[in-house]
């Protein structure tokens, strides 16, 4: 089974985060394994000009150089067309932040039908709060391969 993923920026920063803290730790290994699956294409990785732009922002250094590299694992861009940014002012219009929004509606566009993941708290919460109105389920990268993992053994 070929899963499409995206994964926000937050979720590309996390194995440069501080691994001294447990969460953020097993966080960057989600990230890193998934990852790892993407570049082996068992699962598709979903990018977007909205991640792009993000990572324009991020300071020069290696961490950059390595976040741009993940990137070239995805086989699907999506570009920030009229559509997808009509959209993310619909997703805006429920409290999320621009970028947030932009990610979601890029996901959607990307037909990301399986996971768009984040590590940011309040992304999540309102992820889960708004998850009927949005075409993409928001999740915590550590917990849903902490899922897939165990649907995998039943």
């Amino acid at each position: 089974m070929e899963l499409s993923i995206y994964l926000d920026v937050c979720c590309l920063n996390r194995p440069f985060d501080d691994q001294t803290q447990e969460r953020i730790r097993l966080e960057a290994e989600a990230v890193q394994l998934i990852l790892a699956r993407c570049q082996r294409r068992e699962w598709q990785l979903i990018t977007s000009e909205v991640i792009d732009d993000e990572l324009d922002q991020t300071p020069t250094g290696e961490r950059k150089r390595q976040m741009i590299l993940w990137t070239f694992l995805a086989t699907t861009k999506v570009m920030a067309r009229e559509q997808v940014r009509y959209r993310a002012r619909e997703v805006v219009a429920l409290g999320l932040k621009t970028f947030d929004a932009s990610h979601i509606a890029c996901a959607e566009a990307g037909n990301a039908g399986d996971i768009f993941l984040t590590t940011d708290d309040r992304m999540l919460r309102l992820g889960a709060k708004y998850s009927a109105m949005l075409q993409v389920r928001v999740e915590n990268p550590l917990r849903w391969v902490s899922e897939v993992i165990n649907a995998r053994r039943d």
